[in-house]
């Protein structure tokens, strides 16, 4: 089809519409802003790659779709992580495929059928299309002014000692100028509660959430707490580029996220945890916990126990002793991709169940084990008391 620059703004526009209006409702649902963003971000690149296409593409033919569609995600992802847009990669993937149907169905059926002459026109839709794109942008630009005028304010932690512990207790974004350092722990009480580029020394917990949903703990330093780096209590968070070492007591632990299973998933990403008696802990719980680097654990690197639902992927566990990844109380844990080096076997405890395992199914829990490294760890993969571990398929 031979498309007037016109023609393709108007049917672009025109096919928006529908996406445009869903992604409203969703954002009222999850009271985030997240989906109106990524619906600007589509049809704004969309309108990039139509004012790019008009004088390079005479004739545009039907199995170009695809390789145009292809490129069009690609620079809407790219946006989307450069500007830092919070949608989960699978409903973004999601959204942006149902969008590009709907508007392969518009263009090529049910706009030639409601206007006969649309293919003649180069898309053209005459009045109506002006009308639907004045709509779309109009909507686009009140929605979404709406949505950023009720973002959480920004709130700058300067350089230099702050004395804690600091209470968070509305939505906000704390996000710490370099240098900044809050003595004595950070407290969480609000929803949609952003932590950046902190750093936190001592405290009973480093960092607590406590009843708290769309928390997100983003570059912060935790050393020197005496019970958690990062406490989660009744909350539902995400962390990600953490760093938890040198804890203060002999209970210490990195990361406790607990008592949230029926809350939405939380997620632990690419986090350092160094020290303490266990690394990463759910306890009734659903968690991801992906791509991180835990070592020098006292009791056990990773534990996901008490009825928590998990996956665990891409982690790098080393030097602990007694239990590397630990899927106990019948817990149901999906771990993959996993390197697990240097378990040693706790012989001073006489625990049986810390003969130095990499990976160790416990009391009624399920393991689904996927391609995962293990050396040096002499209790290699195991299952004990009622726990079962299944290939993946």
């Amino acid at each position: 089809m031979s498309f007037t620059l016109r023609g393709r703004i108007e049917s672009r526009l025109a096919a928006a519409l529908a996406p445009l209006l869903a992604a409203c409702g969703l954002a009222v649902v999850v009271t985030e802003w997240w989906p109106l963003a990524l619906a600007g971000t589509m049809i704004g690149v969309g309108l990039a790659f139509d004012v790019f296409l008009d004088r390079r593409l005479d004739y545009q033919p039907g199995w170009l779709a695809l390789p145009l569609a292809a490129a069009e995600l690609g620079a809407i992802m790219g946006i989307v992580y450069a500007l830092g847009i919070s949608a989960p990669l699978l409903v973004a993937l999601a959204f942006f495929a149902g969008s590009w149907a709907l508007a392969q169905i518009l263009t090529h059926a049910l706009f030639p059928y409601l206007r006969l002459s649309y293919g003649e026109d180069g898309g053209e839709l005459g009045r109506a299309g002006l009308a639907i794109a004045v709509l779309v942008l109009a909507s686009l630009a009140l929605f979404g002014g709406v949505a950023l005028a009720m973002q959480p304010p920004t709130v700058r932690l300067s350089a230099g000692i702050h004395e804690g512990p600091l209470v968070l207790d509305r939505a906000q974004n704390l996000v710490g100028e370099p240098g900044a350092v809050v003595r004595g722990g950070i407290v969480v009480t609000a929803d949609n509660v952003t932590i950046r580029n902190v750093t936190v020394v001592g405290g009973e917990n480093g960092i607590d959430v406590d009843d708290a949903h769309n928390v997100t703990l983003d570059h912060v330093r935790i050393s020197g707490a005496k019970l958690d780096g990062i406490h989660v209590r009744r909350a539902s968070v995400s962390i990600r580029n953490c760093l938890v070492h040198s804890p203060a007591g002999d209970y210490a632990q990195g990361i406790d996220i607990s008592f949230g299973f029926d809350l939405a998933p939380s997620l632990v990403e690419d986090c350092t945890v160094v020290g303490g008696r266990e690394g990463i802990v759910t306890h009734f719980a659903h968690a991801r916990v992906s791509d991180n680097r835990v070592s020098g654990t006292s009791l056990r690197a990773l534990t996901l126990t008490e009825m928590s639902m998990a996956v665990v992927e891409g982690n790098d566990v080393r030097d602990s002793l007694g239990v590397g990844i630990f899927c106990g109380d019948y817990s149901e844990c999906e771990i993959d991709d996993n390197s697990v080096d240097g378990i040693r076997p706790d012989d001073a405890s006489g625990d049986k169940t810390r003969r130095g395992f990499a990976i160790l199914a416990h009391y009624g829990a399920k393991a689904v084990i996927g391609d995962n490294h293990v050396s040096n760890s002499p209790g290699g993969t195991d299952a004990l008391l009622g726990a079962e571990i299944s290939a993946e398929k």
